[in-house]
């Protein structure tokens, strides 16, 4: 394991995916060439690859959800893998159970995979530092602070579209503070080069600290707003 990076192996491969931020643009484009090699497969008639074959992935939602479990469901079966997914409605969680107990306790089943999404900024990231070594921990969502898959797949379809990314100008409009998804999509296009980003907000939804993610953009106030370019 990387000491600095949890993610990142000694060879620098990822063994979780927690968060874009700390990645290379080697790591995102990977990613992104996996996903284009794979778009063709729900196109078929047997919508299946033999991938994940003999590998059990648990879905660990503690926030409701339907298209991002059910899409990772999906995406599991699709590559043959076996998929558990837990219900945190009925599960011991609701007696009290700790995170770390209900770790333990699916970790016994000799799972490979955990999808993992929770209410609490960093749980992806508590969950991967006490995993044994053979499980990776895939962040569904934590929080206020990080959706990678969500924003990895903007990031896909962007390049699908407009390929050069330094050339482009994104913005991105809305509620900054409280979407994991747009910080996720802004460190990605910074990674992968893209020519301009501009976060465009009311002062009260953009997060403290939010300049440092312009990596030497400038900022433009206006009616309220504040816009980073």
């Amino acid at each position: 394991m990387s000491a600095a990076n949890l993610q990142l192996d000694r060879q620098g491969r990822l063994l979780h995916f927690l968060t874009v931020e700390g990645l290379t643009r080697r790591h995102l484009t990977e990613i992104l060439d996996t996903a284009e090699s794979l778009r063709g497969v729900a196109e078929r008639r047997v919508k299946k690859l033999p991938t994940l074959h003999g590998k059990t992935v648990v879905n660990l939602f503690f926030e409701a959800s339907t298209r991002t479990r059910t899409t990772f469901e999906l995406a599991a079966k699709r590559l043959s893998a076996d998929v558990l997914n837990l219900n945190i409605a009925t599960s011991a969680t609701t007696k009290g159970e700790s995170l770390l107990d209900t770790l333990r306790n699916i970790e016994a089943m000799q799972c490979d995979m955990f999808v993992v999404r929770h209410p609490q900024s960093g749980a992806a990231d508590f969950m991967a530092r006490h995993v044994k070594p053979h499980i990776a921990v895939l962040n569904a969502g934590d929080g206020c602070h990080a959706h990678p898959t969500q924003g990895m797949l903007d990031a896909f379809t962007i390049r699908r579209h407009k390929p050069d990314f330094p050339s482009l100008q994104v913005a991105i409009v809305g509620d900054i503070l409280h979407s994991r998804v747009a910080r996720s999509l802004i460190h990605a296009l910074n990674i992968l080069g893209a020519g301009e980003v501009r976060v465009i907000a009311p002062r009260t939804l953009l997060p403290a600290g939010w300049k440092a993610w312009a990596h030497g953009f400038s900022t433009v106030r206006k009616q309220g707003c504040e816009k980073w370019m």
